[in-house]
């Protein structure tokens, strides 16, 4: 274990922290609406269905705008400044929200969560490229998953704490500030113990730097050069559009089901906000887990050499896309008298889902190390902007959220995405390029 396992365990932090003040607003959103549910001494605001669609999509407004510029932010100011960039604009504008919404309303709520989604637009680039400069190839899979499960992390915290937080004497508005107290924390920590590549680390060893340094095959002054950007082979590459279609379903996927899950627990199973909110939050606990599962899985395939680099990827990814997809259309067909079976099925097909990053992320590095950074602000631009469309669809079909056939709609066409896009990755996908670098 060295500073390599640090970088990892901070970006891990990085992507939790970052994913809570994203993903809040679900629950959240319904403690503002439906004050019974939660500490009735707060704000109550009477928004609409087609609003609060409004709201929870606004934040892929900004998000799909500053993916592409992040790229090329990452190899002006290096993946450091970047991602402490956006992880102190999250801080400060998770502290503003309570006070904008009670001044504007929910166009000001919208406004917010714009600049919300600009600013965390610069983080997946900026970890990618943080990734490849710390990852030697024996280690990628596993500084990968350790980044990775900080997404389930936060997306468990933020749906088990804000429940609780909400019911509290801080009411909705703590969710805010205290997603602002612990992004400011990992600011911090980021400001002390990162580096932007091994040989700028005051921490670490010089034997960790040259095995780091040289199983990249990188020569003394690498990191001061200025690498051409490969534009011609990226855009005339089949595997990066297969990437890119699998990613966008997965996009689609995770947009759909984060944001709308508390929705449909309450709306179908007739769950409050408490228990709303920690049901919500088991899909993620099992998610958190499993990609841990599928590293033990991967590791042992690599190491007794049963598959190619590029077959275990495309596996694994069709593991974590296929089920998920199939247990989606299952979950539609329930209704509360079934609600135990419903969290179950729902918890499993998030474990089984676990994989993709392992199955299909880390693939950017694998492509390209030197350019990570700027495929994955390519591929994670275009495929959000399904994302954008996501609640607002949900917003058009389902008018009664307590209506099962509309969740079935939902659910039916997220499912078909999901195994469309994983057809196209196994067909047309792979690792084994010609090196861009």
């Amino acid at each position: 274990i060295g500073i390599r396992h640090l970088q990892a365990g901070l970006l891990f932090l990085c992507i939790c922290v970052n994913y809570i003040g994203r993903n809040n607003v679900s629950v959240a959103l319904v403690a503002m609406t439906n004050a019974e549910t939660t500490n009735p001494d707060f704000p109550e605001y009477d928004w609409s269905e087609v609003e609060r669609s409004y709201i929870l999509s606004s934040f892929y407004w900004g998000y799909v705008v500053t993916q592409f510029p992040a790229g090329f932010l990452v190899r002006r100011i290096g993946a450091k400044n970047v991602l402490l960039i956006c992880t102190l604009l999250t801080a400060v504008l998770c502290a503003l929200t309570p006070y904008f919404i009670s001044w504007g309303g929910w166009q000001a709520f919208c406004a917010l969560r714009v600049s919300l989604g600009l600013a965390q637009g610069l983080m997946f680039p900026g970890l990618l490229a943080h990734i490849a400069k710390w990852s030697p190839p024996k280690d990628r899979n596993r500084i990968g998953v350790i980044t990775y499960a900080g997404a389930a992390c936060g997306l468990l915290l933020a749906m088990a704490i804000s429940g609780l937080i909400a019911e509290g004497p801080m009411g909705w508005p703590g969710i805010y500030y205290i997603t602002a107290g612990i992004c400011g924390v990992w600011c911090v920590l980021w400001c002390v113990l990162a580096a932007d590549n091994a040989p700028s680390s005051r921490w670490i060893t010089p034997q960790e730097c040259q095995l780091i340094e040289r199983s990249m095959k990188r020569e003394d002054g690498f990191h001061n050069q200025s690498i051409p950007i490969p534009w011609r082979a990226i855009w005339t590459s089949v595997p990066f559009y297969a990437l890119l279609t699998v990613s966008s379903s997965q996009s689609w996927t995770a947009s759909t089901l984060n944001q709308q899950t508390p929705a449909y627990m309450r709306g179908v199973l007739e769950m409050d906000i408490k228990s709303n909110a920690l049901y919500s939050a088991l899909p993620y606990l099992a998610m958190w887990g499993m990609s841990f599962v599928y590293l033990i899985i991967a590791d042992l395939i690599m190491a007794k050499k049963w598959m190619t680099l590029n077959m275990m990827r495309k596996t694994i990814n069709t593991v974590s896309a296929w089920g998920p997809a199939a247990l989606l259309v299952w979950v539609g067909f329930l209704d509360k008298e079934q609600s135990a079976l419903a969290i179950a099925l729902m918890t499993i097909k998030s474990g089984i889902g676990a994989g993709d990053g392992l199955g299909s992320i880390i693939t950017v590095i694998d492509m390209t190390p030197n350019h990570a950074g700027m495929l994955m602000a390519i591929v994670n631009g275009l495929s959000t902007i399904l994302s954008l469309l996501t609640p607002l669809v949900v917003g058009v079909v389902v008018t009664d959220t307590s209506s099962r056939e509309q969740w079935q709609i939902i659910f039916g066409v997220t499912a078909a995405i999901l195994f469309v896009g994983n057809l196209v990755y196994i067909i047309w996908g792979s690792t084994d390029l010609q090196r861009w670098d």
